[in-house]
């Protein structure tokens, strides 16, 4: 593949560029975020022009028939100043109060931007647990799809009042990302205050733009920051985050400004960077699996086991398993690792983790003769398990 560093910074988009782009254009359902910095003044009141913009981009996209759901951050940003309070608050319980006055002004805009155009909008605020629980990641799913199919706008942020610091999605990115899972979109586009991914931080001279990634991890040698604004939460590495969980599951990322919504979504012009989604899409139950599953426990397997599941695509059986740590039962979502604790695999357990130590190191013949049973189930089937890995970025 070519260095997507050696991509010119240009604003003519070249065939190839082009031509993967087109999707955005083609998505027949789109999830667009777009993050506090974009929505707040220097003050960080609330920039009602902005939103105002960023609805009339959107109004267009949903006119033309595309499904359209927005994650918008902002809550906790529109909330501090009319408590009187001079910056954006640290402390949970104050950020919690923030986010209730906030969320609350936030719709009420939103609600009616959208009215101007006759779209109904329908507010989701989400806490990772909605997601880590099968049952309530089901309710997720169920709620979006029969927003979308009554013609109506989801509006989802992050619970940020009920939300505890053990269980957060941790920004906007991620949840953003998962939500284009949970919808099944065709296209994510993230909406920041930087026109993209460049080479290096994007203040560095001779810095460029990179227009197009085929490949993340291609991006290895690339050193981004963390998060680049006094009122936003997120920054470059979350963003890269974001576009590999969706374009592993067949989702396209486009990463730009929210002042060039209108030349991504509408125009198609060569703006921000597009990330190509993978080949194949990841069933709704193995997106969930990788991505936002609560692991109840860990199984720490031999090196045989690792390279039979992630190159031959096995199922996970007691004769590869050293270890077993954590309470879980059957039915769990849990991690599985080598003994060296590098991930390979998420996947829902067969078994009680009490029943597993009389198993551990024991061909399946010779558990098959101990129980009288002609087969014993696998520990984790392979259509109960997601290979998993991640890219790693520099930070600095």
């Amino acid at each position: 593949m070519t260095d997507p560093r050696s991509y010119p910074q240009t604003v003519a988009a070249t065939d190839t560029v082009a031509a993967d782009r087109s999707l955005l254009q083609r998505a027949q359902r789109v999830v667009v975020k777009i993050g506090s910095s974009s929505l707040t003044r220097p003050d960080g009141r609330l920039n009602i022009p902005a939103l105002r913009k960023l609805v009339d981009v959107l109004a267009q996209v949903w006119e033309r028939g595309t499904q359209v759901v927005l994650v918008t951050s902002g809550g906790i940003s529109a909330g501090f100043m009319p408590l009187g309070l001079d910056a954006r608050p640290t402390e949970v319980a104050t950020a919690q109060a923030a986010s209730a006055v906030g969320q609350s002004a936030l719709m009420a805009h939103y609600t009616d931007a959208f009215a101007a155009y006759d779209i109904t909008v329908g507010q989701i605020l989400m806490t990772a647990g909605d997601t880590v629980s099968r049952d309530r990641h089901r309710n997720v799913v169920q709620v979006m799809e029969r927003l979308l199919e009554l013609g109506a706008v989801p509006i989802v942020n992050e619970n940020d009042a009920l939300a505890t610091s053990e269980l957060r999605f941790g920004d906007n990115d991620r949840l953003a990302a998962l939500v284009a899972q949970i919808v099944h979109a065709d296209a994510l586009v993230l909406l920041t205050d930087v026109d993209g991914l460049y080479d290096a931080p994007p203040v560095t001279a001779g810095a460029k733009r990179i227009p197009l990634v085929t490949d993340l991890s291609a991006l290895t040698d690339v050193k981004v920051t963390g998060r680049g604004s006094t009122f936003g939460t997120g920054g470059m590495i979350t963003k890269l985050q974001s576009a590999e969980i969706a374009t592993s599951s067949g989702i396209g990322v486009m990463l730009t400004t929210a002042a060039n919504a209108h030349r991504a979504l509408i125009d198609g012009e060569d703006v921000g960077t597009w990330f190509v989604p993978q080949a194949g899409r990841s069933s709704r139950r193995k997106a969930w699996l990788e991505h936002a599953a609560g692991l109840n426990g860990r199984i720490i397997i031999d090196r045989g086991a690792a390279e039979a599941l992630r190159e031959r695509g096995a199922s996970l059986l007691a004769a590869g398993i050293r270890k077993v740590e954590g309470t879980f039962v059957a039915g769990d979502p849990i991690e599985v690792i080598t003994e060296d604790r590098e991930p390979v695999a998420h996947g829902i357990i067969a078994y009680d983790a009490d029943e597993l130590p009389e198993m551990l190191g024991r061909s399946s013949g010779e558990l098959s003769q101990q129980r009288g049973v002609r087969k014993v189930r696998a520990i984790v089937h392979r259509d109960d398990m997601v290979i998993v890995g991640r890219n790693q970025h520099t930070a600095q």
